[in-house]
């Protein structure tokens, strides 16, 4: 059996925000609520940083709604939520919150594919 390389993301995201501690949950939802007011007139991708923080909130990844924010984001888009999430991912000084992030870097990777198979 192989296992799809969404479906490793998926898990990769899900053990990601499984192993977000107090801090980093607090610090993670400092980040999202940033970029949330950052791109407000970007109604897709604050509905991405909603489901993260849903995500987030619940311990799980179980959470999101049917209809995944990011299945439609446009290239643009991706593009600039990849930047955000490498320079969170490169930039945090908490371990668990790094790694959540480069978790999150890998969905886009997978959108991002997507995308480019359109």
């Amino acid at each position: 059996m192989t296992v799809s390389t969404t479906d490793h993301h998926s898990k990769y995201l899900a053990k990601a925000v499984a192993a977000l501690t107090p801090e980093g949950r607090k610090r993670v939802d400092e980040l999202l609520d940033q970029l949330a007011v950052a791109v407000r007139s970007r109604e897709w991708v604050v509905h991405f940083a909603m489901a993260r923080e849903a995500e987030v909130e619940a311990g799980r990844t179980d959470t999101s709604q049917a209809d995944e924010p990011d299945d439609r984001l446009n290239e643009e888009e991706v593009d600039g939520l990849t930047a955000g999430f490498m320079t969170i991912r490169d930039q945090e000084p908490l371990d668990d919150v790094a790694d959540w992030a480069n978790a999150v870097l890998a969905l886009l990777a997978d959108e991002r594919a997507v995308l480019n198979r359109s």
